[in-house]
């Protein structure tokens, strides 16, 4: 479970740098962020190594299994819907367009979608109450911004 969140961190940080154009974000929200994927980083990575215990056959356990598959499509609808909104604009644009394509055929926040689905997937394979107070708090966090750009 800790390669999971080394790469979903790894990921907060490459997309940032991806993004050609845009709105500048202001450097308090900045701030605020960082700390908290530092914090969060931590807690997950503590609490898997220093107090989850796994039978020896975990990972073959249906739950891990389940939990890992859906962490899996989550990352692919993430990097996916990220993809389709970094190319959104051309050159020099910077008003808002509407995403279309993959999971935003079905869904108008697909990037927050496959978010949600990869933190929930993340607490299933890893069974801990740290990994599912995340996808919790990712769930009501993002579920809001969902909600907001979907009005």
């Amino acid at each position: 479970c800790n390669s999971f969140s080394f790469l979903v961190h790894c990921r907060a940080l490459i997309f940032p740098l991806l993004i050609r154009e845009g709105k500048p974000t202001p450097l308090f929200i900045f701030v605020l962020a960082l700390l908290f994927c530092i914090s969060n980083g931590y807690l997950q990575g503590r609490s898997l190594s220093n107090y989850a215990k796994y039978p020896s056959g975990w990972l073959k356990d249906p739950c891990f299994i389940t939990g890992f598959i859906g962490w899996l499509i989550g990352m692919a609808i993430n990097i996916h819907s990220d993809h389709i909104l970094r190319n959104l604009r051309k050159p020099g644009e910077s008003d808002y367009k509407i995403p279309r394509g993959g999971m935003f055929e079905y869904v108008s926040g697909a990037n927050f979608f496959g978010e949600i689905l990869e933190w929930f997937g993340f607490a299933l394979a890893c069974c801990t109450i740290e990994s599912l107070a995340f996808a919790l708090c990712t769930l009501f966090i993002l579920g809001s911004r969902a909600k907001q750009h979907h009005q």
